[in-house]
């Protein structure tokens, strides 16, 4: 029997067969799938640029309430009072953790004139997390139920701006508020009685706030 060939074949000079085959793509067939691959690829910029942001912004509000909670234990663990201060620095916010040196609490002259020892190097959000930082967006609402706005200041502790954590596992109360990027706006509470902190995230579309 004689094989079958899928090309086609023709006589050419000298009785020497040639072979045309018919295969690969054609160059309009190429271009075209080139086109469709970068018209999808560009689609899908945006939201992955997006989950990025999502990510990041969740990754710092994570990071910092395990610091927080982390300084807790280091208060019930020393027997002494530890303070977390945050300052406005260059626009953006410096933080560091404190402990009591002379059984007064954590205070801010006591801090300028090294009385409480720092026990960790000042820390900025956005060195960890390119595009977070302390932040409010503009007409923020109040907070579960709370009919006070924060307005434009992202640090809610009082005047001392200081978080204390106490031996007894107790902490001051307040609220801290971090920006991210595409306005991804969360908040920290933190309940002084039992020093524990609730995560919520605002809900741009709905003007609401969410516990994660």
């Amino acid at each position: 029997m004689r094989r079958h060939e899928s090309a086609r074949s023709a006589c050419g000079p000298a009785g020497l067969r040639l072979v045309q085959v018919n295969s690969g793509y054609s160059l309009i067939e190429l271009l075209f799938a080139l086109s469709l691959t970068a018209a999808l690829g560009a689609a899908a910029v945006p939201q992955l640029s997006s989950t990025a942001d999502d990510d990041r912004a969740l990754g710092a509000v994570r990071f910092l309430a395990t610091r927080l909670q982390e300084t807790r234990m280091d208060a019930i663990m020393r027997s002494v009072d530890i303070g977390f201060q945050f300052v406005q620095s260059d626009g953006r916010y410096v933080y560091a953790a404190y402990a009591d040196g002379n059984g007064n609490g954590i205070r801010t002259a006591d801090i300028g004139r090294g009385v409480e020892a720092r026990l960790v190097p000042q820390e900025r959000l956005s060195d960890r997390f390119p595009g977070v930082d302390f932040g409010v967006l503009p007409g923020l609402p109040g907070v579960e139920g709370d009919a006070t706005p924060p307005g434009t200041d992202p640090i809610k502790l009082g005047t001392s701006r200081i978080l204390t954590f106490t031996p007894s596992g107790t902490s001051s109360s307040g609220s801290l508020y971090v920006l991210g990027r595409r306005d991804r706006q969360f908040v920290l509470r933190i309940a002084g009685d039992t020093a524990k902190i609730r995560v919520l995230r605002y809900d741009v579309r709905n003007r609401q706030w969410k516990a994660l």
